[in-house]
């Protein structure tokens, strides 16, 4: 089954560790993810902005590719680049005046009104795999990985836009479930990580993500797991600065969900870019023996 996708700028670069264990993923679950094409920068930032219009040029033209195309739901990986173009989405549909201005701007010989639904591949498997079919799909359950789902703003900010429940959001929880890992929940799993507030403020980033990293670590996570490119970063600097200033803090490995996911299925480390991560997740994946081609697995249930 194909799967309009739009990767997004970074997932080319710096998070090709996101995408590749990504499209191998889904592969193996008989998806592909199709490229959009001639897709663009969505922009990364949403504008709040009123009349602001040109900053939504960028979303709605891969929106309208997508329709063109004959699609009627597009997948994303990227938090920021699922927040942006739902958010223009909903723009075209339910403000005429804007939708009208930005249609005769494009120009792109189809008019747009929102036809497109924007999902993030965590809804994909949740509502089209399903977390049980999913689970009977993993050869390489990851036991005794204690995982902490961090969700940060744009899965779930503005409320009209989340992908799970704002306020006790479960979807990370459950996906880390399904692949046999052990989920741990801590209260700082959707607080911001300074998104780009970092960009005027560096030095700032350490306190950031001090408290999210310190409330994960003491509830017990070995690693935490994320969805998003500029978390990502955010929380691999700030945790290297808070190593340098905060007297016996550890840094702890960072993984994207698609990583976990690769491994489980049985892809193996080869497609998931390890290289890539901030706090060498391979030494912890070693020792829960997640990373050994040659092991004897069994089923979740087994």
């Amino acid at each position: 089954m194909s799967l309009a996708y739009y990767p997004g700028c970074t997932l080319k670069t710096r998070a090709r560790n996101l995408e590749k264990p990504a499209v191998a993923s889904m592969e193996a679950l008989g998806f592909k993810l199709d490229e959009v094409p001639r897709w663009n920068c969505c922009g990364a930032v949403y504008s709040l902005a009123d009349d602001d219009l040109i900053h939504r040029v960028a979303p709605v033209r891969n929106l309208i590719r997508v329709k063109k195309q004959g699609k009627t739901e597009l997948v994303t990986l990227c938090a920021f680049c699922l927040n942006t173009l739902k958010r223009a989405n909903l723009l075209m549909k339910e403000d005429v005046e804007k939708r009208d201005t930005l249609n005769d701007f494009i120009d792109e010989g189809i008019d747009y009104s929102g036809e497109v639904k924007v999902v993030h591949l965590l809804e994909v498997l949740r509502d089209d795999i399903g977390w049980e079919a999913l689970s009977q799909k993993v050869k390489l359950p990851l036991r005794e990985l204690k995982a902490a789902p961090y969700y940060g703003c744009t899965l779930l900010r503005p409320r009209e836009v989340a992908i799970d429940d704002v306020e006790d959001p479960t979807i990370l929880r459950e996906f880390l479930k399904a692949l046999g890992a052990s989920p741990v929940d801590f209260p700082e799993s959707t607080r911001c990580c300074g998104s780009y507030q970092v960009i005027s403020s560096p030095d700032d980033i350490a306190e950031y993500a001090r408290p999210i990293l310190n409330s994960a670590l003491s509830h017990g996570a070995e690693a935490m797991v994320l969805t998003c490119p500029l978390c990502d970063y955010n929380l691999g600097q700030g945790q290297k600065e808070l190593a340098k200033k905060q007297s016996g803090f550890r840094e702890m490995p960072l993984l994207y969900f698609t990583q976990l996911l690769a491994l489980a299925l049985g892809l193996g480390p080869q497609v998931c870019h390890f290289e890539l991560n901030h706090g060498s997740p391979e030494s912890l994946l070693k020792e829960k023996n997640l990373l050994s081609q040659s092991r004897s697995v069994q089923p979740i249930g087994g």
